[in-house]
């Protein structure tokens, strides 16, 4: 059956009572058409069409029909070109060979003398235009910008707008015109005429600075907009205009970025736009949170920032989650521009961490993390440590590992740091990470004065709870480190001192070993935790013949690791006085800084940077004054290697030489590449948190690993190796280049030299540069030599990767600076490295 009209054809279609009788009467209809189409038969063309394009909508091929649809371009009838441009914008896009067809029919009909079919042709044109088409008809478009018709001078913005996208050298032969489109009195005018200078602007620093000079005619337009009454064509819940508004406000934070001429132009209006707009309803918290982004991202003045900033404060208020979403979110990047600012509004920050919705507690605990600092410490992280009673499981690694690095890098002092890391443990022992429970052990182990109260807090806390995994590997590892400290003063308690015995001790630990909740790690500490207490003399026979059964008990075990450690034991066991050497008290470990990793809420402590970083760690390690670096890292290495006498110079009036003792540290260093330059006058910054192959740093014109040069009386001076620079990033004016040093000594280790350099005219200041390697391999960084990079001048910072020998060096790259006023940020992966650069495997 042949239907003869688009009505018809809805009807026959919908009286199909299955989807296969519905396919069979479309695949019918289009074979009508096709041969219609056939027989050249005007009459019908223009219900056919209609028909096909129907056709195309339910989902059916309805390519045939192009043509027909050029054929109806043609058409004088006005109806027949409406229909043709709209089967041309349903059926062709601008990859289709058959577009260079269309191009003759639209250059006529933009110079037809009917405004609404040349309205068809710039519509057409906006849809589909292609590079080509754009080139061609570019001349067209920008004549129909200077008509008389605001109908036509608002579609052609839009064309043009279209044309600047495809082809952006373009965007010149609109600039004169484009300006003339932003004093038009008509809103739609003014609308496309503002997408179209903010395109341009993104696209062009040229037409950026062009248009600076439009701001006061904006900041008019603006002022109309906002003092005008009740105007009915164009009010929205009492507000005229909301969508130009945010359109004019959205383009002055283009021309008012890193201006400050332009940005004082438009302080006033910004400010009465914040204090008049009404916050009651969403249409003007809409242009209110554009206003707080313009602010915020042009040179405005203190007062002005504050007051955005409280305007955020007060969507915290607003009962639309929405709304404070978007107030969250905002803070979350403003708040290290004004971190002052922003505490104004603290409480309020912490009352949405118990909101019902999720997605309010996430964006509420990034910026609680990054409001913490050394005046709120205490106040925050025990609201922290409340909400992490209660919070959903997601959060509580993420929260643990903040907490954890909060207290590390402002605790006011070491029992208050103890104290809420043992908090974190006993709320969410099991959403502990291994780097977190390992800093903590860390942290015990280089704080003798407070071992006992550390010891006798776990004690209280395993026997009160044995199910928070890190809680328990922790309290086992401690007990058994320091069990003669509990046995000596007992369990110190908040009132005072309990006694405790070997066997209370004992007791604890193996019913930590026989607890349901008790994993093959735990029971590997344990095991490790009760032969060390069978090495000490305090240990009584009863309970050391106990240790020696659970030993042999374990000797069987199915667990491989389990039972190697129990047979290994059990031997030392029974060799009497030679165990206690052997499992004597560990020595301190190695300090190291808290690696930042990717955590569930991305967030580093203190920081706003958010983002994942994949499968990659990033270190973050701060500064601290140049006078104390060196002297720090002798009293480290003195402190690990046993030596009683500090290494700092001596007393007026001393007698002791401290010539011994700085010799010891010098070879100590030198084992490990990092002897001090004894030439140096002053030594250069070097990280708050050492490790040994970066305590002492070097000037930047040398390699990490150095060699002791031999007396020149002995044998001549090396020829240094050739080094091989490669480039990382080049952009924004800053070109920064890696060149590696290897040492066939030390296979794996891979010492970079990073350069900063400027390419252009403008200096870098506030350089701020990150690395990060995959979990396989490590990363240290050193102090950069400058964050202000002059032109001509080139700035250094030294990195050393450790990686398995035979894998290849990548690297993860994280650049901020401020150039020319303006604050970029960027992010580069380089793999650049050539292969076998860390030695055979």
């Amino acid at each position: 059956m042949v239907y003869h009209n688009l009505k018809s054809l809805i009807k026959g279609i919908r009286a199909c009572k299955t989807v296969a009788d519905e396919r069979v009467l479309i695949q019918q209809e289009s074979a009508a058409i096709r041969a219609s189409f056939r027989e050249e038969d005007s009459y019908t063309r223009h219900h056919n069409i209609a028909k096909l394009l129907y056709i195309h909508m339910l989902g059916s091929p309805a390519h045939f029909g192009q043509i027909e649809c050029l054929k109806l371009v043609a058409s004088p009838r006005f109806t027949d070109k409406r229909l043709g441009y709209l089967g041309i914008m349903l059926l062709l896009d601008e990859n289709q060979e058959v577009l260079t067809l269309v191009t003759n029919s639209l250059k006529n009909d933009l110079n037809h003398s009917n405004m609404y079919v040349v309205g068809l042709g710039l519509c057409t044109f906006a849809n589909i235009a292609s590079e080509e088409m754009s080139r061609d008809l570019a001349n067209e478009i920008e004549k129909l910008l200077g008509s008389s018709n605001t109908y036509i001078r608002k579609k052609a913005a839009l064309c043009a707008l279209r044309i600047i996208k495809k082809v952006p050298e373009l965007s010149d032969h609109f600039i004169a015109k484009a300006k003339n489109l932003l004093t038009d009195r008509n809103h739609g005018v003014l609308l496309a005429a503002i997408t179209l200078v903010s395109e341009m602007c993104q696209q062009d620093e040229n037409s950026l600075n062009e248009f600076r000079n439009a701001v006061p005619l904006l900041v008019r337009n603006m002022k109309a907009l906002v003092t005008t009454g009740y105007s009915p064509e164009h009010d929205v819940s009492g507000i005229t205009d909301p969508f130009l508004q945010v359109k004019v406000l959205r383009l002055l934070r283009l021309l008012g970025r890193g201006d400050v001429r332009a940005s004082e132009t438009m302080n006033d209006i910004l400010a009465q736009v914040a204090t008049n707009t009404d916050s009651t309803k969403n249409v003007g918290n809409s242009i209110l949170y554009e206003t707080v982004l313009t602010v915020l991202d042009i040179e405005a003045d203190s007062g002005l920032r504050v007051m955005a900033i409280n305007i955020l404060g007060r969507f915290l208020s607003n009962r639309d989650n929405n709304i404070r979403y978007v107030a969250l979110n905002t803070l979350n990047k403003v708040v290290s521009m004004d971190t002052s600012a922003v505490q104004r509004h603290r409480n309020i920050i912490l009352d949405c961490l118990r909101d019902g919705d999720i997605s309010i507690r996430r964006r509420a605990l990034e910026l609680s993390y990054a409001l913490i600092n050394e005046q709120n410490v205490r106040v925050l992280v025990r609201e922290l440590l409340a909400f992490l009673e209660v919070a959903d499981e997601e959060f509580k690694t993420g929260m643990t590992t903040q907490l954890s690095l909060a207290a590390e890098r402002f605790a006011p002092n070491k029992r208050w740091h103890i104290d809420t890391v043992l908090r974190s443990l006993k709320l969410a022992g099991n959403s502990v990470r291994e780097d977190i429970l390992s800093a903590f052990i860390r942290l015990v182990a280089h704080t003798p004065e407070l071992q006992a109260y550390t010891a006798s807090k776990l004690y209280t806390a395993l026997q009160a709870d044995l199910s928070q995994e890190s809680l328990t590997l922790a309290a086992v590892w401690v007990i058994g480190e320091y069990s003669e400290v509990l046995l000596e003063g007992g369990i110190i308690d908040e009132e005072q001192a309990k006694n405790a015995t070997d066997k209370d001790i004992l007791d604890l630990l193996l019913s930590a070993l026989d607890s349901p909740y008790s994993n093959h790690l735990i029971r590997q500490f344990v095991l490790c935790a009760i032969i060390k207490m069978a090495s000490r003399h305090t240990t009584t026979t009863p309970q050391q013949a106990r240790i020696a059964e659970v030993l042999a008990q374990y000797t069987t075990n199915p667990e491989l690791e389990l039972q190697q450690r129990a047979v290994e034991y059990a031997s030392l066991f029974a060799l009497g006085d030679l165990r206690v050497g052997v499992l004597e008290r560990m020595p301190p470990p190695e300090l190291k800084a808290t690696v930042m990793g990717t955590v569930s809420e991305n967030k580093p402590v203190g920081s706003t940077r958010g983002g994942k970083e994949g499968d990659l760690l990033v270190d973050d390690i701060a500064s601290p004054t140049p006078q104390t670096a060196v002297q720090n890292s002798q009293d480290l290495l003195a402190e690990i290697f046993g030596s009683s006498t500090p290494a700092t110079s001596p007393q007026p009036g001393s007698s002791v030489s401290p010539q011994p003792q700085k010799s010891s540290i010098q070879d100590i260093l030198g084992l490990f590449d990092a002897a001090p330059n004894p030439t140096s006058p002053a030594p250069a910054p070097a990280p708050s948190t050492l490790s040994l192959g970066f305590s002492i740093p070097q000037t930047q014109t040398q390699p990490l690993v150095q060699t002791q040069a031999p007396p020149p009386a002995q044998q001549p001076q090396p020829t240094a190796p050739r080094l091989t620079s490669y480039a990382a990033y080049d952009k924004n004016e800053l070109k920064v280049t890696l060149t590696p040093q290897t040492s066939a000594a030390r296979p794996g280790v891979v010492n970079i030299m990073a350069r900063f350099q400027v390419s252009g005219t403008n200096t870098v200041t506030g350089l701020h540069f990150q690395a990060a390697v995959p979990k396989t391999q490590q990363l240290q960084m050193l102090p950069m030599s400058n964050s202000d990079v002059q032109p001509g001048a080139t700035e250094t910072q030294q990195m050393r990767v450790v990686a398995p020998p035979g894998s290849n060096v990548r690297l993860r790259l994280r650049v901020a600076f401020t150039l020319a006023g303006q604050a970029i940020q960027d992010q580069v992966d380089f793999s650049g490295f050539p292969p076998g650069l860390t030695g055979s495997p």
